[in-house]
C-alpha cells in the first residue's frame, strides 16, 4: 500500500484534544494494515502566535501544501483578541484554504437516530435528515478587495467589505454540487439574493447555464434568507445546498444546529483535480470552533473530529468502506446511549473526550 501523508494541525482551544483521538484512529488503522499513513504536525492559530507572532509559519504552509490531505483543529479565542489584525488566529485559517485553493467546502447535516430527540426541532423534522450544503471558500466577501476601514474628513468612520465573484469560481463550485447531487437524491437548491445583490445575479446565471448540463438533476432556486427559514420550517426538502462564502457560512452553521450540535458535523474543502494525476488539494475540519470555554476540561465532543477524518478517507483516499466503518462505529456509539455534554439527554450515559474517542475505536476494531 503506497505511503500517504497527512499533516495534522490541532490548533488550540480543544483542537488538541480532539485530534488526540483522530491520532489513535489512525494509529490503529496503521497497525492493522488497513491504512499506511505517514503523519507529521504544525502549529496554527493561537499556538503558533504564541511561538512564532504569526498565525502560521511558511514552513507549516509548505507542509500543507505538500501533504496529500491537511486535517486541521480549531483555532482562536479570546486570549489573541487583541494581536495585531493579519496575524489573528483566524488568519491562519483563511490562509490555508487560499493557498491550498480549497474552494469547495463540503458541510453535511446528518441527524443520527439515537440524535434526532437532542435537536432543537421535533423529532419529525429531523430524524433521517441528510443536507449536504456546497459553500464556495476562496472568494467572495471574505477575500475581495478593498477591505479596510478609513477616516473620514468629518471625524466619522468608514467600513468597506467587497463582495467579488468571478463566472470560473461560480461555474466550478456549481459543478462540484451538482456531480454530488448525482450521487445522492438528485436535487440542486442554489442561495444567493439576485433580489439586491449584483453578485447574485451573476450567481444565478452561472448556475442556471451549469444546471443545463446536468439535465438529471433536478434544479431550484431560493434566496438565502428564505433557504434560513425553511431550513428551520422544513429541511428535509433539501438535498444539495450551492451557495457563496458568506451565506455558506451562515447557512451550514445553522444546518448545524438541526442536528442537536455543532461539535457533531465535519466539513472536507477541495480543491480542483490536478490536470496530470487527478488528486485535489484537501483540507478537512470540524465545523465547530475552539471552544475555549471548556477547553482542558476533557469535555469535548470529538465527534466532528473523527467525521471529518472519515470525510478524508472517502475524499483523499478512496477508502469508501474504511469511511463507511468510521460513520457506522459513531453511529453505533450514540446507539448505546453514550453522550458527551453537549448532546447530552436525560437517561444517556454522559461521557468525556477520550471516553468517547475510545467507545468509537472499539466499534472499529469490532
Amino acid at each position: 500500500m503506497a505511503t500517504h501523508t497527512l499533516f495534522l494541525i490541532p490548533g488550540d482551544g480543544i483542537g488538541t484534544e480532539i485530534m488526540a483521538e483522530v491520532e489513535k484512529i489512525i494509529a490503529w488503522t496503521n497497525s492493522e494494515g488497513l491504512t499506511d499513513f505517514a503523519t507529521d504536525q504544525g502549529l496554527a492559530g493561537g499556538a503558533a502566535y504564541d511561538r512564532h507572532q504569526v498565525a502560521i509559519t511558511e514552513e507549516d504552509v509548505a507542509k500543507a501544501k505538500a501533504a496529500d490531505a491537511v486535517i486541521f483543529g480549531a483555532v482562536g479565542g479570546p486570549k489573541w483578541d487583541d494581536v495585531p489584525y493579519e496575524h489573528r488566529p483566524e488568519a491562519a485559517l483563511l490562509r490555508l484554504r487560499k493557498e491550498l485553493s480549497v474552494f469547495a467546502n463540503l458541510r453535511p447535516a446528518i441527524c443520527y437516530p439515537a440524535l434526532a430527540g437532542a435537536s432543537a426541532l421535533k423529532r419529525e423534522l429531523v430524524e433521517g435528515l441528510d443536507i449536504l450544503i456546497v459553500r464556495e471558500l476562496t472568494g467572495g466577501v471574505y477575500f475581495g478587495e478593498p477591505k479596510e476601514i478609513v477616516d473620514l474628513p468629518n471625524g466619522q468612520k468608514r467600513a468597506v467589505d467587497t463582495q467579488v465573484y468571478e463566472t470560473y469560481e461560480i461555474d466550478r463550485i456549481a459543478r462540484v454540487a451538482f456531480d454530488l447531487a448525482r450521487t445522492r437524491k438528485g436535487l440542486v437548491h442554489s442561495a444567493d439574493k439576485k433580489n439586491v445583490m449584483k453578485s447574485g445575479v451573476l450567481w444565478d446565471e452561472v448556475v442556471r447555464s451549469v444546471a443545463k448540463d446536468y439535465p438529471d438533476v433536478q434544479f431550484q432556486h431560493i434566496l438565502a434568507d428564505n433557504a434560513a427559514m425553511q431550513l428551520v420550517r422544513n429541511p428535509k426538502q433539501f438535498d444539495v445546498m450551492v451557495t457563496d462564502n458568506l451565506f455558506g457560512d451562515i447557512l451550514s452553521d445553522a444546518a448545524a444546529m438541526l442536528t442537536g450540535s455543532l461539535g457533531m458535523l465535519p466539513s472536507a474543502s477541495l480543491g480542483a483535480p490536478d490536470p496530470a494525476t487527478g488528486k485535489r488539494k484537501a483540507f478537512y475540519e470540524p465545523v465547530h470552533g475552539s471552544a475555549p470555554d471548556i477547553a482542558g476540561k476533557g469535555v469535548a465532543n470529538p465527534i466532528a473530529m473523527i467525521a471529518s477524518f472519515a470525510m478524508a478517507l472517502r475524499y483523499s483516499f478512496g477508502m469508501t468502506e474504511l469511511a463507511g466503518k468510521v460513520e457506522a462505529a459513531i453511529a453505533g456509539v450514540l446507539g448505546d446511549g453514550l453522550r458527551t455534554a453537549d448532546i447530552g439527554e436525560d437517561n444517556r450515559r454522559t461521557v468525556g473526550t477520550q471516553e468517547m474517542g475510545a467507545a468509537i475505536l472499539g466499534k472499529l476494531r469490532a
